[in-house]
């Protein structure tokens, strides 16, 4: 009676198996192909941002038309656990690197550590993590940004009067280095400026609260500075627009809006008047280079600090390298302009 009881117990386990591995399927896009000798894992940060959303759409369109191999997609949410338990997945699914965006950049150094023993390289798209090694980091310089910012805002300001930060998450070296330049560059450059810091964990709702409640006790504010256009732009117009306060660019009574991402929603607003400026994140840069280090890490190539053959500077870090890519200010001046990502991106 015992080999049939061992073939039962077999069939169990098979079954278990198998769903397991649909249930992981379900929780995961599909657009690569996987299972090849190179096969590239790659996790989305989160889907409540249009600048994350057109980032995913770059990579899709990047995985087909390189021919890259690379393993169903994941979305992590903005939930490290999520993010954790997805590398797993790569790992065990035969991953020759992996490609990530962790938004708490503290919390992933384990992680990092564990794919390192196990000799998968990463590469980290917009965040730097703290700690844990990483192959590559494709990034923006995200103290220019809060500096390009502040330098904006000063001079429409003439260098006096209230301006709300909406800040991004402060666990997060994208939020801190946004929110650090920007304090820097006001203190010294325009210290007639008076700045209200309201950290938002990189939450729209959280932000426009907050901001409510700013123009209940400084109806006067004449400046935002949005370190997220992507998730700060529409509930920001929304309640400007409520309040009356939302004045066309020249017309007595203007907040002076600058944003970051480079979003098309940015470009319009900038375009009717809405907001001043953005700063333009590369969303395409973002996932061009990821795929493209994400291969090279794959095929065991490597790389040195110094200028790039595409514009950038690749920088040193304590625990890998980070490709430095460029950010450029968008004003009415420049808005269409035909090479900024926003204005190609298929609405």
């Amino acid at each position: 009676m015992k080999p049939p009881r061992i073939r039962s117990t077999a069939a169990a386990a098979t079954a278990v198996l198998a769903v397991l591995a649909l249930a992981t399927a379900c929780n995961r896009e599909s657009p690569g192909s996987g299972g090849g000798k190179s096969a590239i894992g790659i996790d989305l940060p989160r889907s409540d941002s249009d600048f994350w959303n057109s980032y995913a759409q770059y990579l899709k369109t990047g995985i087909k038309t390189d021919g890259i191999d690379a393993l169903p997609l994941s979305n992590s949410q903005n939930d490290v656990t999520k993010l954790v338990a997805n590398v797993q997945v790569f790992q065990n699914t035969g991953a020759k690197a992996v490609v990530m965006a962790p938004q708490d950049t503290g919390a992933i150094a384990s992680t990092l550590e564990t794919l390192a023993s196990a000799k998968i390289p990463v590469v980290s798209v917009d965040t730097r993590p703290d700690k844990g090694s990483v192959y590559m980091v494709v990034r923006a310089d995200n103290r220019a940004y809060g500096t390009k910012a502040c330098e904006f805002l000063g001079k429409q300001l003439g260098g006096q009067g209230k301006v709300a930060e909406l800040q991004g998450a402060l666990d997060s070296i994208n939020g801190r280095d946004r929110s650090e330049a920007f304090a820097e560059c006001m203190r010294t450059k325009f210290p007639k400026i008076k700045v209200f810091e309201l950290p938002t964990d990189w939450k729209g709702d959280v932000a426009s609260a907050k901001l409510q409640s700013l123009l209940a006790q400084h109806p006067d504010l004449n400046g935002i500075y949005m370190q997220a256009g992507g998730v700060f732009l529409q509930p920001t117009l929304a309640l400007l627009e409520q309040k009356g306060l939302l004045k066309p660019a020249g017309q007595k009574g203007h907040i002076s809006i600058i944003s970051n991402d480079g979003i098309p929603q940015e470009f319009d607003a900038i375009r009717k008047g809405r907001i001043d400026a953005t700063v333009s994140q590369p969303a395409d840069l973002y996932a061009k280079y990821a795929l493209y280090y994400a291969k090279a890490a794959a095929e065991g190539k490597t790389f040195q600090p110094g200028a790039t053959d595409h514009g950038s500077t690749i920088i040193k870090l304590p625990n890998g390298l980070e490709d430095q890519l460029p950010a450029p200010l968008v004003t009415k001046d420049n808005v269409d302009d035909k090479t900024l990502w926003g204005n190609s991106l298929s609405r």
